[in-house]
């Protein structure tokens, strides 16, 4: 069976300043081991290891005024090697200047969509963006709403505290595609967690518009942790539907406590063999439109 890695990185060092610089805080913790290059070739070694034959790039935070320059770098890759297969890039979706960026962008037609990583919690380590509820500004909203004039979909990244703003943010604009980024972030199996993440997802997967990843569950339990991903990817089918769901390796970030191969196994045996099509392949073809 043929697999998209629907999520993955790839970088340099150079590019970024929260790998070149001093350790911050990061959602998954200490990270020294990927503080070093990342480049195609080993991920495309990484990827065969495991039966991928294609692959979803998504945004590895480059400063934001070199986005740019970092799909173009990315659709260099992809025409010397065939890797990525397709790209979601970022832009400053809190700038007014955001649209005409995403433009230059979209000259290169490898890039598929854009994210720019919403989540907020309680917890200051698990933070990216400044405030909860930046969601709802007006002009991240405008910006939003000119995704359907590119053909793009936007990777939505929150908490479950944050879903039922998120649930507005999708129904406002019902022709975007949103991605949902790691099924939405469930940090523990604590009762009170679990129910708000539950309830949020729930809410979310009324919107015909919104599909979810079954991406990043090392990311709070920092190891391989197949049970968990057992119960994550039940409940999460369970709500949206095998064609509502896509599996990705989220590597090199994965990395720091997996090998791909057991990640891969960790997922195919979570998800039922009957919708192992749609969930490893069928469904990131479909969203992401990659070539069959």
């Amino acid at each position: 069976m043929d697999i998209v890695d629907a999520h993955h990185h790839v970088w340099r060092v150079e590019d970024m300043p929260w790998l070149s610089g001093p350790m911050v805080p990061r959602i998954f913790g200490p990270y020294e081991p990927i503080k070093r290059d990342y480049l195609v070739d080993e991920y495309i070694a990484d990827a065969r290891s495991g039966g991928i034959t294609q692959s979803v790039y998504v945004q590895a935070n480059w400063p934001l005024d070199q986005v740019v320059a970092e799909v173009r770098w990315l659709a260099e890759l992809n025409e010397r090697t065939g890797w990525p297969t397709a790209v979601v890039g970022c832009a400053d979706l809190f700038s007014p200047d955001a649209v005409e960026v995403m433009k230059q962008q979209a000259e290169y037609p490898v890039v598929r969509g854009t994210r720019l990583q919403l989540h907020w919690h309680e917890n200051e380590e698990f933070r990216f963006a400044s405030a909860p509820d930046r969601m709802k500004e007006p002009v991240f909203r405008r910006n939003v709403a000119a995704l359907e004039e590119l053909g793009w979909l936007f990777e939505l990244q929150v908490f479950p505290g944050q879903m039922a703003d998120a649930a507005k943010l999708v129904e406002a604009v019902p022709d975007v595609p949103f991605v949902l980024v790691h099924a939405g972030m469930l940090t523990d199996r604590e009762e009170a967690t679990v129910r708000e993440w539950r309830d949020g997802m729930a809410r979310l997967a009324q919107l015909p518009n919104l599909v979810v990843k079954l991406t990043g569950q090392g990311t709070f339990t920092r190891c391989l942790d197949p049970e968990f991903i057992a119960f994550v990817a039940t409940e999460t089918l369970g709500w949206f539907g095998p064609d509502r769901c896509m599996f990705g390796t989220n590597f090199p970030v994965e990395k720091l406590w997996t090998e791909l191969p057991p990640l891969v196994d960790a997922w195919l045996r979570a998800v039922p063999e009957a919708d192992h099509e749609a969930v490893f392949a069928g469904t990131a073809r479909r969203v992401y439109a990659l070539p069959e």
